[in-house]
């Protein structure tokens, strides 16, 4: 069975910097991405990374504050965020779709960020 491993969330001040990171079990996707659901609120995109060519897609409410990577070798890809606002307080999940149909195929455990004024 697939399993992504998340890491890397935690509490931090405004303007502060974290990096989360997501294992994955297997390779063989063709997109992995962020997504992050805030109390009261629906889960919604944040990033996406496309496995091969690399290219990537950033939500407007992060756009030039985050940046989305991967590691081939490791099979893994990573959230760096940096000038934190309490406005990006989540769990941030990470997914992973291999069909690239409307909904991702696998989910991670979900990791909470706590941004603090």
């Amino acid at each position: 069975q697939v399993q992504l491993v998340e890491s890397g969330g935690g509490q931090v001040q405004a303007g502060g910097s974290l990096r989360l990171s997501c294992a994955a079990s297997e390779r063989t996707f063709y997109r992995m991405g962020w997504f992050r659901q805030a109390p009261g609120k629906e889960r919604e995109f944040v990033a996406v990374i496309m496995w091969n060519g690399g290219s990537r897609v950033y939500a407007d409410s992060v756009k030039g504050r985050f940046t989305i990577s991967r590691d081939s070798a490791k099979n893994t890809v990573y959230l760096q965020m940096n000038a934190l606002k309490p406005e990006d307080t989540a769990v941030y999940y990470c997914a992973a779709d291999r069909t690239l149909g409307a909904k991702y195929d696998y989910w991670g455990q979900g990791t909470q960020v706590t941004v603090s004024s």
